[in-house]
């Protein structure tokens, strides 16, 4: 009787173990991604994969963060604390030039998204008009060369302009009349927030004033990484998103907004996600080389970064 109790117990150690193994074998990939900012639309094809269960589908367990600071997602990848983080392409290109060890992963925003904002009453009716207006500023950053380059591309220059921080009181600054003209405001979000207003507003984009084209929002992850398998599964998952997106506009919306019903389902949101549906990236792991390299360029001629950068590695 001993042995056959010994034989039994030895049988269910085996199988308890080979469970295990079995459930470890099958368990789900973990990736932790902190967005840019709090959820808005500008994030919708991660959304709907989520609330979707694509990433499910891809055997992946996503978790997603929002930062305090939307300077600090690239660098909590580079230090290991998560493993992806959407970030600008400019920025990306200074985090390159600074020696931060991450690259390019997939794209989301695949077009600008900053564009100068004027009050639409007949005063400024080009790039040419703002000499001697007052251009408010959310954030100091590339500010220099982005409006610098729009103004020399109308025959002006920095100096004709008056640049002022206003935070992120863009929009109030400009209705109130506090500036003329604002930069940083986002295509899809300051015009409808102001329309709601009943504001209107005339924009002048960067890429239409000799600005070469970038990417608004990409994903970045760790040079070093280890979940390249993960990694291509979220991107299957977001590409997939991202069609739905498209084929599905209004029932996508519904999906989007019942992540957080209480903070998404706005007026603003709904305007933002209908003019954002175009601006997601159709083929998020595309890269265009040479786009990144021109933009890139452009950073180094602008004194943006002290150092050339080749981002071609990287992407």
């Amino acid at each position: 009787m001993p042995r056959i109790i010994a034989a039994r117990f030895k049988h269910i150690l085996f199988a308890t173990a080979l469970l295990t193994i079995t459930s470890q074998a099958y368990a789900n990939d973990k990736l932790t991604v902190m967005l840019d900012w709090f959820v808005n639309p500008n994030h919708g094809p991660i959304i709907i994969a989520q609330q979707q269960g694509l990433f499910k589908q891809e055997g992946l367990d996503v978790t997603i963060q929002e930062p305090a600071d939307p300077t600090l997602p690239p660098k909590m990848v580079a230090a290991g604390k998560v493993d992806m983080a959407v970030t600008y392409e400019p920025n990306f290109v200074m985090d390159l030039a600074q020696g931060l060890p991450l690259k390019r992963s997939a794209t989301l925003i695949a077009t600008p998204l900053n564009t100068i904002l004027t009050l639409d009453n007949g005063k400024i009716n080009s790039v040419q008009d703002l000499k001697g207006k007052t251009v408010g500023i959310a954030v100091a950053g590339t500010e220099d060369a982005m409006v610098g380059t729009m103004l020399r591309h109308s025959g002006l220059k920095l100096s004709d302009i008056k640049m002022v921080n206003v935070g992120w009181n863009l929009s109030a600054s400009l209705a109130s009349g506090k500036v003329d003209a604002v930069w940083g405001g986002l295509r899809n979000f300051e015009p409808n927030q102001l329309a709601i207003e009943k504001v209107k507003v005339k924009a002048f984009y960067p890429e239409e004033h000799g600005v070469p084209s970038y990417e608004e929002l990409i994903f970045v992850v760790s040079q070093n990484s280890k979940k390249t398998a993960a990694i291509a599964k979220f991107n299957h998952a977001l590409t997939l998103a991202t069609q739905y997106i498209v084929n599905h506009p209004d029932q996508a919306w519904n999906s989007f907004k019942s992540y957080n019903p209480k903070t998404l389902d706005t007026q603003l949101n709904q305007h933002a996600w209908a003019d954002t549906l175009t601006r997601f990236a159709l083929r998020p792991t595309a890269a265009d080389v040479q786009g990144y390299k021109a933009f890139a360029d452009f950073m180094y001629q602008n004194k943006v970064i002290k150092t050339a950068v080749d981002p071609t590695p990287y992407l």
